[in-house]
């Protein structure tokens, strides 16, 4: 999908959902999820297939060791299983990580979403995936109305990853973390950076929105 046209029906639909913020933060996921599918499939490469099966094969042992419990988190996971996916750093289990973190988070599963975005950011170095796991926790905790960790996950994308294309929406749902905690003065000068530092950039419009709306 052209992403000017993923724009412009962010935007559309943006406008007719403000007044309510649980559908504006589905709209930005599904938005976010679409630009995310786009790099995702232009970054695509052959999968191993040995090393999916040997992965897969860990998983469902670790699942197995502990399938009298009722759940279990990634982290519990990932210490169950951490001799074994030594040398495994690499590309096809970051991907597995991540792609269960985007199918948790679009379930609405947000727990688990969270929990494996947090584990992801901790276990691997990946230039793309690592600021948009920062991103979705911020996401995240602003949906459980966490506002002190929604900003710092947030703070940490701008300032550990400056050049991403995430970080301009990230600065823009800082000013939401004060609109949402009544502090206005901060909001209206964040959604004025947004404005006067991204003018071309969709968070642009979207806190020059919000700006006429606090009016």
């Amino acid at each position: 999908m052209n992403y000017k046209i993923c724009s412009f029906l962010y935007l559309f639909l943006s406008v007719f959902i403000y007044a309510d913020d649980n559908e504006q933060v589905k709209t930005d996921i599904l938005f976010l999820k679409i630009q995310e599918l786009e790099l995702e499939i232009a970054n695509l490469r052959n999968k191993v297939e040995s090393q999916d099966y040997l992965i897969d094969k860990l998983i469902s042992e670790s699942i197995n060791e502990n399938e009298n419990q009722d759940s279990i988190s990634i982290e519990e996971l990932a210490l169950i299983t951490d001799v074994r996916f030594k040398g495994l750093d690499d590309s096809e289990s970051k991907e597995k990580i991540y792609s269960a973190a985007i199918e948790a988070l679009e379930i609405q599963n947000y727990e688990e979403a969270f929990n494996l975005f947090k584990y992801f950011v901790k276990s691997f170095n990946d230039i793309e995936k690592n600021p948009l796991s920062f991103f979705w926790l911020g996401e995240i905790c602003l949906i459980e109305n966490d506002f002190e960790n929604s900003k710092d996950f947030f703070m940490e994308l701008i300032t550990s990853y400056p050049n991403h294309y995430r970080t301009p929406l990230a600065h823009k749902k800082i000013g939401d973390i004060y609109l949402k905690t009544n502090d206005l003065k901060n909001a209206r000068d964040k959604y004025n950076y947004v404005i006067r530092e991204y003018p071309n950039n969709t968070a642009s419009s979207l806190a020059l929105q919000l700006l006429k709306n606090m009016e």
